[in-house]
């Protein structure tokens, strides 16, 4: 019959590997049936007691170590106990001789050592249990450094008031529960080897940015950086802080030439928010928000995914495009304002429908288009609106809109008469059977408008070849000389209009760019195997011996917080809006 023999370690804290090898060991010894290494955290006796390896009445606190061994005799359970020591002094040799020949052997107990000796260091990777990662994780903010937060089980009020500190500090949190990312070439946590190329990534997926930063590298590019949120940043109750920074990040990053942007489905107005700071960038922006509705296949700079290998592609291909052509996005006007869209092409409106519903709250018309209210009027607009104006409604015993313009020209002049109208989008469409000269009728109007009202901008698309018999060209030049903005694609006329209509961001302190640069140098607080992955990345990096404070004794912790005169309010003050 077998014996259980047990141990108990008070506040001896090892990380989750140390805990798995150790009981590998003696689970291998002589006469060991089964063998459990745990800290005594409630969930952790719960599976020692399903396991048959709860000791019997043993008083535990959750940052005790907890060793049970199963054994054939009570001399063989014994035995595999007593070698415990020299299994973990064994253990201690092999780190030492991994971390020979890169940074001193020496492991400081706190943030602010591990900092005096590597000062260059601009990141700390933080690995501890969760209920203690928070605090960590302010500890390194105040000693200026960005944080990778690999720690799950972190508080969602404790993560933003850490985001929020970070940004009003120009500092950045990935995570917590982030699993991957690369910096500088470097990967941090769970990350693959891949070649340094142009693209980089941003995202609240770890095996999502896995898979396409392999993607990338598999069809011969290559990653500048990739950038991981945490599940949660794009949560509304988050805001995608970090995302946001990471796009800012890479915008500004000379190796960066397109951008990937991945998640598990946004909450719709943060991810408006998203796509419109990725507007702004500048670069090209690949898209895939998995089980979002993108509104297109590409919407300005804008390509949107189907999926986590398409991403990869689209990512490798506007790559390898030529550069020559792209037009980087015009600078916003700061104008806010409404919105108004009257199209005599039908399906011109549903596509401008489609790129507006996913940047602009309160969007109406009379083409039914889910995320989009309909129009109790269809002759009074409201909010943002775009009209068909060759719906039933507005033809009933009148032409055709391409071919008679008496009704969005009046159409024009009210909505104009709106002082809240900023923006109007126009269709002009050629070719045979269509209006004979549709500027000849429009750019008076327009020119009547535009010097009535100054800060207003009329965006025309025009469709045609220059073969059709209203002469393409000409048409452009006259409607650019009323003083409209014209293109010939629906996507980039949205893109531009949207543009004037984004919420202006608030003026925070930016991450500095240095935070990507190589080499990279940083801290390692928890997993010992993260900071091995460092070194053996020819990353400089030291190793923190933590260990829980006040032995993990809540009532004490806050003790010495009020002895040391630690601000313990201050992640109330910051989560609250």
């Amino acid at each position: 019959m077998s014996v259980l023999r047990s141990e108990r370690r008070p506040g001896a804290y090892y990380d989750s590997i140390v805990l798995m090898q150790l009981q590998s060991a003696l689970a291998a010894e002589p006469g060991v049936s089964a063998a459990g290494v745990v800290m005594a955290t409630e969930a952790n006796l719960a599976l020692l007691e399903s396991t048959g390896l709860r000791p019997a009445g043993a008083a535990t606190v959750p940052d005790d170590l907890l060793v049970a061994v199963r054994a054939d005799t009570e001399a063989a359970g014994d035995d595999a106990l007593a070698r415990l020591d020299s299994l973990l002094d064994r253990r201690r040799a092999s780190a030492a001789d991994a971390s020979a020949g890169h940074e001193e052997d020496y492991r400081p107990r706190s943030l602010e050592t591990a900092v005096r000796m590597l000062p260059e260091a601009s990141w700390v990777l933080i690995s501890v249990p969760g209920r203690y990662a928070a605090g960590v994780a302010k500890r390194a903010l105040d000693l200026d450094r960005n944080v990778f937060l690999y720690s799950d089980n972190v508080d969602l009020d404790d993560e933003v008031a850490l985001k929020r500190r970070a940004r009003s500090l120009g500092l950045t949190v990935m995570g917590p529960d982030c699993g991957t990312a690369i910096v500088g070439g470097v990967g941090l946590g769970f990350a693959n080897r891949v070649r340094r190329g142009g693209v980089g990534l941003i995202g609240a997926s770890g095996t999502g940015l896995q898979a396409i930063t392999s993607g990338i590298h598999t069809l011969g590019a290559g990653v500048s950086h990739a950038l991981g949120t945490g599940g949660r940043d794009l949560k509304q109750e988050v805001g995608a802080v970090t995302a946001l920074q990471g796009l800012d990040l890479l915008a500004r990053d000379s190796r960066t030439e397109v951008i990937v942007l991945v998640s598990k489905p946004p909450a719709a107005s943060v991810a408006t928010r998203l796509l419109g700071a990725a507007l702004e960038t500048g670069k090209p922006v690949v898209v895939d928000f998995i089980g979002y509705p993108p509104p297109g296949r590409q919407l300005g700079n804008l390509h949107f995914a189907t999926g986590l290998g398409d991403a990869a592609r689209l990512a490798v291909d506007l790559l390898d495009s030529s550069t020559e052509g792209r037009k980087a996005p015009a600078e916003s006007s700061g104008a806010r304002g409404l919105l108004r869209g009257l199209f005599a092409g039908g399906t011109l409106a549903f596509e401008a429908l489609q790129g507006l519903r996913a940047f602009l709250p309160g969007v109406y018309s009379n083409v039914a288009i889910e995320g989009v209210e309909p129009l109790d009027d269809p002759t009074r607009s409201r909010g943002h609106t775009i009209l068909d104006l060759g719906e039933d409604e507005f033809t009933i015993g009148r032409l055709h809109p391409m071919m008679d313009q008496t009704l969005r020209l009046a159409r024009l002049r009210q909505e104009t008469a709106d002082p809240e109208v900023s923006t109007i989008l126009l269709d002009v469409v050629l070719g045979h059977g269509s209006h004979t000269d549709p500027a000849a009728e429009l750019a008076p109007v327009i020119e009547e408008i535009l010097e009535r009202r100054k800060r207003l901008e009329i965006v025309v698309i025009v469709v045609g070849t220059e073969e059709d018999p209203q002469d393409l060209e000409a048409q452009t030049e006259r409607l650019s000389q009323a003083g409209a903005r014209v293109f010939s694609d629906t996507s980039e006329a949205v893109a531009h209009a949207l543009r004037r209509h984004q919420a202006a961001s608030e003026e925070l302190p930016r991450v500095d760019p240095a935070a990507l640069a190589a080499p990279l140098a940083a801290i390692n607080v928890g997993l010992e195997s993260f900071h091995a992955s460092l070194l053996a990345q020819e990353a400089r990096a030291v190793q923190v011996d933590w260990r829980p404070p006040a032995g993990g004794d809540r009532k004490l912790m806050a003790i010495l917080d009020k002895m040391r005169g630690t601000d313990t309010d201050w992640m109330r003050r910051e989560s609250t809006p």
